[in-house]
């Protein structure tokens, strides 16, 4: 019985059919672009580097694919697994409830439990997922879901592309950050999984995920659009910059003590966290861009991603966010040509200004305290000469 991948990308590749193989654990991908799945299909095999550690490269072998068009086939896959990993980006899961569903009224046609677990950079994907499912299934089957898990991980890896040249070697290849665990939130599995590799099933997962996307995310956004400031173009040498490193300490200090707060965890324990995510970030084994972190600034300025969300939860437990609110200011001056997102935001801005931006993508009112902090940092920016126009 294989596993099933929803997605083929990075992480699809670089982290969960990595895990799977070296597990032992026959898996299918299931992925959108048609050029992937015809690729994986041809070679059947593609190449997962580690960085830093280049003795740990591993070739995973045996592979395929199925394109989501082929609905017919991905509905088979389902069918016949018991176990679903997604890996698409948790913008994209709810369009694929309807094809998932279809899936999963045929699997619960036979016996034994199907664990769904979202491996999304997303605020409670697996609540979404479930959600999405519960209001399109067959009323019929709808009991039966008590056999299915919505679970989902903590992506700790970063995937990065290749260079060209190894590209050329092989069109698969991943090269990926020396990291091995997998936490998952254990107290959502129906019945048991397969023994995989790095797995952790955590009965206390609450918070978990959303400690990693505060803590981790909101600083790689503030790096990224700093760092984009001040003329850097890897991540690693902007989270070396002393500047910038006075602005992300502030960021980790406020998102830990809100974070501690909220989830009723030692102050020390959350801080002892985000030395994890520093070290990623000054991690010069990493070649990872400025510009791939801080592509698509519409999305990122959203009211519930890493900066602006993190943000509003920091003011709900009432901190003010000074640094987050720099880094918020840094990413509405974004400036990436070729970026059509990057773009928009700065056209936009220019001609309607910052009010528009914060009330239209940001969803702050700019009228309010946290819009006040953000264009006091935009002035502050301003005056220490980074945003210039």
């Amino acid at each position: 019985m294989k596993c099933v991948i929803l997605g083929a990308g990075k992480i699809a590749r670089g982290f969960l059919g990595h895990l799977l193989f070296l597990s032992n654990i026959p898996f299918i991908f299931v992925e959108k672009d048609r050029n992937i799945v015809n690729l994986i299909n041809e070679k059947k095999e593609y190449t997962v580097n580690i960085l830093g550690d280049s003795s740990k490269n591993c070739k995973v072998i045996g592979i395929e694919a199925i394109c989501l068009e082929e609905e017919e086939k991905v509905i088979e896959a389902i069918k016949n697994t018991d176990l679903i990993f997604t890996a698409v980006g948790g913008k994209n899961l709810s369009s694929l409830a309807s094809l998932l569903t279809k899936g999963i009224e045929k699997r619960l046609e036979a016996e034994g439990n199907l664990n769904i677990i979202t491996c999304e950079n997303w605020k409670q994907p697996a609540l979404l997922l479930e959600e999405s499912v519960r209001s399109l299934i067959d009323k019929t089957k709808e009991a039966e879901l008590s056999r299915v898990g919505f679970s989902e991980a903590v992506i700790m890896r970063s995937g990065i592309e290749a260079g060209e040249e190894l590209r050329k070697q092989d069109p698969l290849i991943v090269n990926v950050q020396d990291y091995w665990k997998l936490p998952i939130n254990g107290a959502a599995i129906k019945g048991q999984l397969p023994p995989i590799l790095g797995m952790e099933l955590l009965q206390e997962f609450t918070g978990f995920l959303e400690r990693k996307f505060y803590t981790y995310n909101a600083a790689n956004g503030t790096t990224s659009y700093v760092g984009a400031l001040l003329g850097y173009q890897y991540i690693s040498e902007a989270a070396h910059d002393e500047r910038i490193l006075k602005i992300l300490d502030g960021v980790y200090l406020e998102t830990a003590k809100a974070l501690s707060q909220k989830h009723k965890i030692s102050l020390q324990e959350q801080l002892d966290f985000t030395l994890t995510s520093k070290r990623k970030l000054q991690d010069e084994t990493i070649v990872d861009y400025i510009e791939r972190n801080a592509r698509d600034p519409l999305r990122k300025l959203g009211k519930d991603d890493r900066l602006v969300g993190s943000a509003r939860m920091v003011m709900e437990q009432g901190i003010k966010p000074e640094n987050l609110s720099l880094a918020i200011a840094a990413a509405i001056y974004y400036h990436s040509p070729g970026d059509e997102f990057a773009e928009e935001l700065e056209k936009k801005r220019k001609t309607l200004g910052v009010d528009y931006i914060l009330r239209n993508v940001c969803e702050i009112d700019p009228e309010s305290e946290l819009a006040f902090l953000i264009k006091e940092k935009i002035e502050l920016l301003k005056k220490w000469g980074w945003i210039k126009e």
